[in-house]
């Protein structure tokens, strides 16, 4: 079961977002009418994911959002705004949202996010399941199979949350209780593949999907894919590519740039 919460001061967009997803009978969804509700009830119910407004009273979106990854960092927050301004969108990201979605909201877009968001709650339960048993090492607990299965799940959730600022070796072998230095060693065992490498490999091949897209700046992508600072994207793709973000654009045919 995925535990959802619906944050919105206007009824009718809540009623909206309910008749969209209330269909799925794994999902529990509940409503809150405030940012100040919004972190009562993401802490009372234990929620997965909260669909976020940024603009409300009292408390808006981005507060209440801090609030409630401050008491459950793994909880994952789709922002709904009426304002396509992109800092915003760039705020919203940096506070640990997975996803924005512009009103009027269109199902479509709802259900991808929702989708994304139920894969990331997903991988990170399973990746918490394949922890050793308590007062075990991994390397007694865990036959090379077993390592294996473990290093496919990593690479599943990976593939699933690249997008997250705080993703790192530290943050992935905390969910698994085991060392850092640990994963790494055992995860370019069992794949072949540096953790890191493997990392900036899945940024910066999102990061060419979304340069197709004219209206997307440069700046923008890079927040979408994970990067706090869009000159350290602008190297981090050049070193990959050899190109910097504009001249791929280009050469693929992207059309306009900005």
């Amino acid at each position: 079961m995925i535990k959802i919460l619906i944050v919105d001061d206007e009824s009718i967009e809540r009623e909206l977002l309910y008749k969209i997803l209330s269909p799925d009978p794994l999902l529990e969804i509940h409503q809150a009418e405030n940012g100040r509700l919004a972190v009562t009830y993401a802490s009372l119910y234990d929620v997965d994911i909260v669909l976020m407004d940024i603009e409300m009273p009292a408390l808006n979106g981005l507060e209440a959002s801090q609030r409630i990854l401050a008491d459950k960092p793994s909880c994952r927050i789709i922002f709904i705004t009426a304002y396509s301004v992109f800092s915003y969108a760039r705020e919203a990201v940096k506070l640990g949202a997975i996803d924005y979605i512009l009103k009027p909201v269109d199902r479509e877009d709802v259900q991808r996010a929702v989708k994304r968001a139920i894969s990331q709650v997903e991988a990170e339960r399973q990746l918490k399941a394949m922890r050793p048993r308590e007062g075990t090492c991994m390397e007694e607990d865990e036959g090379t199979d077993k390592a294996a299965l473990m290093m496919a799940k990593v690479k599943k959730y990976l593939e699933h949350s690249y997008m997250n600022y705080d993703l790192s070796l530290d943050s992935v072998s905390s969910l698994l209780n085991i060392s850092p230095s640990y994963l790494s060693c055992i995860f370019k065992r069992c794949t072949g593949v540096n953790f890191l490498d493997y990392i900036t490999n899945l940024r910066i091949s999102a990061a060419k999907e979304y340069l197709s897209d004219p209206f997307k700046s440069a700046s923008e992508i890079a927040s979408m894919v994970g990067y706090d600072s869009s000159s350290y994207f602008t190297r981090a793709f050049k070193k990959n590519t050899g190109l910097t973000p504009t001249e791929y654009r280009r050469q693929a045919g992207g059309g306009m740039h900005r």
